[in-house]
């Protein structure tokens, strides 16, 4: 893989260390905003990168670049993934792929027709742990209930409260609780399920409106999936799955998947993944492969599944009545 990056912000920083860790992998050239050409030559520096851009256009016509990693505010993806697809360059575009379905739908199209691999980069699925968590759904029973809590204090919340708002809680950014925190619980459980029958949002509403942590009620016609994403508060997180013979627990952040637990007949049995220390290896091995393998019937596969969590993910806010300005 021969890769751009766009954007400048902490996610880059986790990227650039994952890849520089994945054989076969080049990083040509790094795309920023003239006001952080300074933060891009220090990167270009660090990750041995050749070329520094700060005009999308002229960094998409690179020849030696030819996947597009996109890694800015939620509410650019969608234009940025597309006229990336247009100059006929393949696009890993960072969680949520849009702020809402009909915009991924376009873009997912439009891969299709420029015979393009497209990807969102979410962590999650792609760990040894999630594929073990699969294997062992079928030790637990009948599933009856879903648990799943990812709750961490923004280190921008309060600077929130003091009226200084960034793009994660942001309205007009696609920012908040649902969208970012709490999406890879909904990742998560429609990776194992599949689209939910009807979604319920509760959520506590900070001052521009925007939901700063929430609780998202999932129902499927067997059992409910309860998932908890809060940016406004500190919680253990797990990821539990209760069935009718025992309990399957990922007992850490549902982004990283590192710990699993089967409970079943008063007994334990625990994995854990004593691998690679960067969660964004996995994903990125996983779209290596596909590419150079040009399986474009598992690429779809995925893009499937994204388009079921933009569903699910727009149905929640339209019924909690949250609405983004470039719906």
């Amino acid at each position: 893989m021969k890769i751009g990056i766009v954007g400048s912000g902490k996610i880059v920083y986790t990227c650039l260390n994952a890849l520089s860790q994945i054989p076969n992998i080049s990083i040509n050239g790094i795309c920023v905003r003239p006001t952080s050409l300074s933060k891009g030559e220090e990167l270009s520096r660090d990750y041995n990168i050749e070329r520094v851009y700060t005009d999308y256009n002229q960094f998409l016509q690179d020849p030696n670049i030819e996947q597009i990693y996109i890694a800015l505010p939620n509410h650019l993806h969608a234009t940025y993934t597309e006229q990336a697809l247009l100059a006929g360059k393949d696009v890993i575009c960072e969680k949520p792929f849009t702020v809402n379905y009909a915009q991924l739908q376009k873009l997912v199209n439009l891969a299709k027709q420029q015979n393009r691999f497209l990807f969102e980069a979410i962590t999650s699925i792609h760990t040894p742990m999630f594929a073990q968590l699969r294997t062992e759904l079928a030790h637990i029973g009948d599933i009856k209930i879903l648990q799943a809590n990812y709750s961490q204090f923004s280190s921008r919340y309060n600077d929130y409260l003091q009226g200084n708002i960034h793009y994660a809680f942001d309205p007009h950014a696609a920012g908040g609780a649902l969208y970012d925190i709490n999406l890879y619980n909904v990742y998560n459980v429609c990776a194992l399920f599949g689209r939910p029958e009807q979604v319920y949002y509760h959520y506590s509403k900070g001052h521009n409106g925007i939901d700063t942590s929430g609780v998202l009620c999932l129902h499927y016609p067997t059992f409910i999936a309860v998932c908890i994403g809060a940016k406004d508060t500190n919680s253990e997180s797990h990821f539990t799955i209760q069935g009718t013979f025992g309990t399957l627990k990922i007992a850490d952040a549902p982004n990283e998947c590192r710990t699993l637990v089967l409970t079943r007949d008063g007994q334990c049995q625990t994995w854990s993944n004593h691998g690679q220390n960067n969660r964004m290896v996995y994903e990125f091995e996983v779209f290596q492969e596909i590419i150079e393998q040009q399986d474009y019937t598992r690429c779809h596969q995925l893009l499937d599944l994204a388009l079921t969590v933009a569903d699910t993910l727009e149905r929640a806010r339209i019924q909690a009545g949250i609405s983004f300005p470039h719906d």
